[in-house]
């Protein structure tokens, strides 16, 4: 897009997705974001097998250890924070472009956004503005069977992509009257398919119907396949790269006339 003069005025994600919005929203060019990826996520992604089924285990024997179970995601707060502090930015709040990011509490079983605050929605409890930039994105992306519930104030944060993939509404509510949505093809579960790809197939079949409704009040949804890629599968980066890059290429004429 910014190849071709289309200029991003309001930006929301969702999981992996906040990363890239909040390194997005603070000024990172998507070469440098591209470059922070590469360099960062083995050290922020890199799991085994081994403690994801000690802690469903653990989880069925003894729910109050729930929360033990699973690896703490508080490298990629850390990363975020670091990045942040970087751009003279602390909190959310900092951040001059407005950005939505959602997450889902265990406790109260609702969905909250963190932002920062444009056009007074953050008068709503649902909002929340004053948390820094790293809580945010980690509190977003603490991905079900992977990483422990992050745990913050009075609340037990998990996934946005539970409730809201892919925000859509939420981008509007902050202004934007045009709105690009960016999905990712489901993968087939196969023979070689692993606990990771049964999982991920699980949550988008839950949530196949919420996806629906956001991305038919997007303008335009860009879908990009990954060719069987796995959540944690660092190894095709560069494919997968080449894959959204390829995609939006192809469907820039399209884009530019929903632009209109």
């Amino acid at each position: 897009m910014e190849e071709n003069n289309i200029k991003i005025d309001i930006i929301g994600g969702t999981s992996s997705g906040s990363m890239v919005s909040a390194l997005y929203a603070m000024g990172y060019s998507p070469d440098e974001i591209y470059s922070l990826f590469k360099k960062h996520a083995k050290e922020i992604a890199t799991i085994n097998s081994g403690p994801i089924i000690m802690g469903i285990t653990n989880y069925m024997r003894n729910k109050e250890i729930r929360i033990k179970g699973l690896r703490s995601n508080q490298r990629l707060e850390e990363v975020c924070d670091k990045l942040a502090g970087k751009k003279g930015i602390k909190n959310l709040n900092d951040i001059k472009m407005p950005i939505v990011i959602p997450t889902v509490d265990l406790i109260s079983e609702k969905e909250y956004v963190f932002t920062n605050g444009m056009l007074g929605i953050n008068q709503d409890e649902k909002y929340i503005t004053n948390i820094s930039v790293g809580k945010a994105v980690r509190a977003s992306s603490s991905f079900s069977a992977v990483f422990c519930p992050f745990e913050y104030d009075k609340y037990a944060f998990m996934d946005g992509g539970i409730l809201d993939n892919i925000p859509v509404e939420e981008v509007r509510k902050q202004g934007a009257d045009k709105v690009i949505a960016i999905s990712f093809e489901s993968d087939k579960i196969n023979q070689k398919s692993n606990i990771m790809d049964i999982i991920m197939k699980t949550v988008d079949i839950m949530g196949d119907k919420i996806f629906e409704k956001n991305l038919n009040s997007s303008d335009f949804v860009l879908k990009v396949s990954t060719d069987g890629t796995g959540l944690l599968d660092l190894s095709k980066m560069d494919l997968c790269f080449k894959f959204g890059y390829k995609t939006a290429i192809e469907n820039m004429d399209k884009i530019k006339e929903v632009l209109k």
